[in-house]
C-alpha cells in the first residue's frame, strides 16, 4: 500500500513529506540515474550501426535521392529534440520537482523504444514511424538529461560531486560507443531488438525511481516562460534544420550551403535565437538564466563542452566512415559485416574513457576541475595529430593506442568539466543549469555532423573525381558514363560507406550491365574503392582532424580560464561573511 500510495502521489503530483536521505542514498540515486542516462546515450547511438538492417526491414532504400531525408532524420531527430528540449525540462524540474521530471522521462522513454519495437509499418510510412517515435524517445531522453545531473548534485556533498558526476558523465560518453556495438550485434539477429533491449531496463528504472528517488531541493513555484520556450524551440530547431540540409547536394552543388531554404534556415534560426536572448533578459522569470554566465566557471565549461563535443561527435562519424568504407574491406571483411567490426575496433576509444573519467572526477573533488579538464582537452588535441600522421591504410596496434589515448584525454576532461559546471550554480538554479549544459553538448553532436561532413565531402570534392573516373575507365566502363558518374556529389559514397554498403555497387546501379563479368567483379570487389578512396580520403580525414585539434585546443585554454576550484556555496558563504566584517567596522566608525 506504502508503494502504491508513492506511486499514485508521484503520477498525480500530491504532496507527500520528503523521505530523510539515509546514508546510502546517494548511491542509490548515481546508480538509477546512471542507468538513465546510459539508457538515452545507448539509444542516441545505437541507429548509427543498425541502420542498413532497420532500412532492409522496412524496405525501404535511404541512399535513394528520395529517402535521403529518412535517412538524416532517423540519426538526428533525437539529437535535435533532445537539444531544444533539455532546459525546458531542466526550468521544470526546478519549478515542480527534479525528481518528478526525471521519473516522467523515464516513462515516456520506456513507452516510445517499446512503440518502436512494435513497428509493423512498411516503406515510407513505416520510416515516418520510427522518425516520430524517435522524437518521443528523446523527448524522454531531454526529461533524463536535463534533471539527472542536478538530481545527483543535490544528494552528494561537494567533496564527493566530481567522482559522482564523472561516473555518470562517463558513462553517458561510454554509452555512445557501446550503443554502436550493441547495434552491430542485435540488428542482425532482428532489427527490432535495437529498440526492445531498452524496454526491460526502462521499466525496472522507472519502478526502482518511482519507488526510491525523492525530491532533496526546495521546489520554486514560478510562471513558465512561454515566450521564451517558443523562440528558444523555433530558433534552435531552424538552426538544426539548416545545418541538416546543408551537407546534401543542391542543384549541381556538392552542398546546400547556397540554397536559399538553408540560408532561410540558418539566417532565420539565428535571429530568432537572438529575439529569445533579448526576450531572456526582460521576463522576470525566464527560461533561459543569461546571467549564470556571468559565473566564470559556468561560462568557461560550457565553452569547453560546446568544443570538446564538436570534435568528439565528429570523430565518431568519421571514424565509422575510416573503418567501414576504407579499412575493414582492404581487411577482408564484406561491406555488410563492417558496422559490426568498426563498432568492436572502436572498444579502445570506450576504454579510454572507463580508465580516466571515474579517475579524475574522483582527484578533481580534492584538486579543482581547472587541471584535469585542460590537461584533458591537451591529450585530446595531441591524439588528433597522431591521427593524422596515421596512414589510411593503418597497422591497428597503432590505432588502437591513439583512440585509447583519445579516449583518456576526453575521459580526463568529461568528469571535472560536468562537475565544475554543477557546483558553480546556486541550488535553487541546478535544474536549468544542467538543462543549459546539456544543450550546448547535444547542440553540439548535431553542428559536428554539419561541420564535419562538410570538411569530408570538401576534401573528396577536390580529388575523388578525377581518381574515380580513371578507376571506372580502367575497367571497362564507357568514358562519357564513368564520368557522369565521378562528378556525381560524394556525399552518396559518405552515406554508402556509412552505411555499410558497396558504394560502387551503389554508385553504378543500372551500368553494371554494360560490362563483364569480370569487369564488374573488379569495380564492386573489397578492394577496388577502398584503394581507390584512400588518396582523397587522407586529404580529407587531414582537414577534419586539423579541425578537431583547434578545437580541443580553444576547449583547453577555456577550461584555465574557469578559475581555481570553485563551490557555489563556498562562494556565497565568503561574500556573506566579507559583507557581515563590513557591517561590524561601520559600526565601530559610527560608534568612534
Amino acid at each position: 500500500m506504502k508503494v502504491a500510495a508513492a506511486l499514485a502521489g508521484r503520477f498525480l503530483g500530491t504532496k507527500h513529506p520528503p523521505v530523510p536521505p539515509t546514508a546510502n542514498y546517494k548511491w542509490v540515486v548515481l546508480s538509477n540515474t546512471t542507468i538513465g542516462v546510459l539508457l538515452a546515450t545507448i539509444n542516441s547511438s545505437i541507429l548509427l550501426i543498425a541502420l542498413p538492417d532497420i532500412f532492409r526491414g522496412i524496405h525501404v532504400n535511404p541512399l535513394t535521392p528520395g529517402n535521403t531525408n529518412y535517412l538524416l532524420w532517423m540519426i538526428l531527430g533525437f539529437l535535435v529534440v533532445t537539444a531544444v528540449l533539455v532546459v525546458s525540462f531542466g526550468r521544470l524540474g526546478d519549478i515542480y520537482g527534479r525528481v518528478r521530471m526525471y521519473n516522467l522521462g523515464f516513462a515516456v522513454f520506456t513507452l516510445f523504444s517499446l512503440l518502436l519495437a512494435a513497428t509493423w509499418l512498411k516503406g515510407s510510412a513505416g520510416a515516418l514511424w520510427l522518425i516520430g517515435m524517435r522524437i518521443g524517445q528523446g523527448v524522454g531522453g531531454a526529461m533524463l538529461f536535463a534533471n539527472s545531473g542536478a538530481i545527483i548534485t543535490d544528494a552528494f556533498p561537494e567533496n564527493q560531486r566530481g567522482l559522482a558526476l564523472g561516473i555518470n558523465g562517463v558513462a553517458a560518453i561510454a554509452g555512445s560507443f557501446m550503443g554502436l556495438i550493441l547495434g552491430g550485434l542485435l540488428a542482425p539477429v532482428e532489427w527490432r531488438l535495437v529498440f526492445l533491449v531498452s524496454v526491460p531496463f526502462g521499466l525496472f528504472g522507472t519502478f526502482w525511481a518511482y519507488v526510491k528517488l525523492h525530491d532533496l531541493s526546495e521546489r520554486r513555484p514560478a510562471r513558465i516562460d512561454w515566450l521564451g520556450n517558443i523562440t528558444f524551440a523555433v530558433g534552435l530547431i531552424a538552426v538544426m534544420i539548416g545545418i541538416t540540409y546543408g551537407i546534401q547536394p543542391y542543384h549541381g552543388h556538392t552542398m546546400s550551403w547556397t540554397s536559399p531554404k538553408v540560408l532561410a534556415e540558418l539566417i532565420g534560426g539565428t535571429v530568432m535565437l537572438a529575439i529569445f536572448c533579448v526576450i531572456e533578459t526582460r521576463v522576470e522569470q525566464p527560461m533561459f538564466h543569461l546571467q549564470l554566465f556571468r559565473i566564470r566557471a559556468f561560462a568557461a565549461g560550457n565553452l569547453a563542452s560546446l568544443l570538446s563535443a564538436i570534435g568528439r561527435g565528429g570523430l565518431q562519424f568519421v571514424l565509422i566512415i575510416w573503418l567501414q568504407g576504407v579499412w575493414l574491406p582492404e581487411h577482408g571483411y564484406s561491406f555488410a559485416s563492417t558496422p559490426l567490426w568498426a563498432g568492436i575496433y572502436m572498444v579502445p576509444l570506450t576504454a579510454g574513457f572507463l580508465i580516466a573519467g571515474p579517475l579524475s572526477g574522483l582527484l578533481s573533488d580534492r584538486y579543482g576541475a581547472r587541471p584535469f579538464a585542460t590537461a584533458g582537452m591537451l591529450v585530446a588535441a595531441a591524439s588528433f595529430l597522431l591521427l593524422q600522421r596515421l596512414p589510411v591504410n593503418f597497422s591497428y596496434a597503432a590505432f588502437a593506442g591513439v583512440l585509447l589515448l583519445n579516449g583518456i584525454g576526453m575521459g580526463l576532461f568529461a568528469s571535472p568539466n560536468r562537475a565544475g559546471i554543477m557546483n558553480s550554480l546556486p541550488p535553487s538554479q541546478r535544474g536549468v543549469g544542467a538543462g543549459m549544459a546539456a544543450t550546448f553538448q547535444n547542440s553540439a553532436m548535431v553542428l559536428s555532423i554539419g561541420i564535419f561532413f562538410s570538411l569530408m565531402i570538401v576534401g573528396l570534392a577536390a580529388h575523388l573525381p578525377a581518381a574515380l573516373q580513371s578507376g571506372l575507365t580502367a575497367h571497362g566502363l564507357p568514358a562519357a558514363e564513368a564520368s557522369s558518374i565521378a562528378h556525381l556529389p560524394p556525399v552518396a559514397s559518405l552515406f554508402a560507406a556509412f552505411l555499410g554498403y558497396n558504394p560502387v555497387g551503389q554508385l553504378l546501379g543500372a551500368h553494371l550491365h554494360q560490362l563483364t563479368a569480370s569487369q564488374a567483379a573488379a569495380l564492386t570487389s573489397r578492394s577496388f574503392f577502398p584503394r581507390l578512396i584512400s588518396g582523397p580520403f587522407s586529404s580529407a580525414l587531414n582537414v577534419a582532424f586539423t579541425f578537431a585539434f583547434i578545437a580541443c585546443l580553444i576547449a583547453a585554454g577555456a577550461s584555465w580560464l574557469r578559475g581555481g576550484k570553485y563551490h557555489y556555496r563556498d562562494d556565497e558563504r565568503e561574500r556573506t561573511e566579507r559583507r557581515a566584517s563590513g557591517a561590524v567596522a561601520n559600526a565601530e566608525k559610527v560608534v568612534r
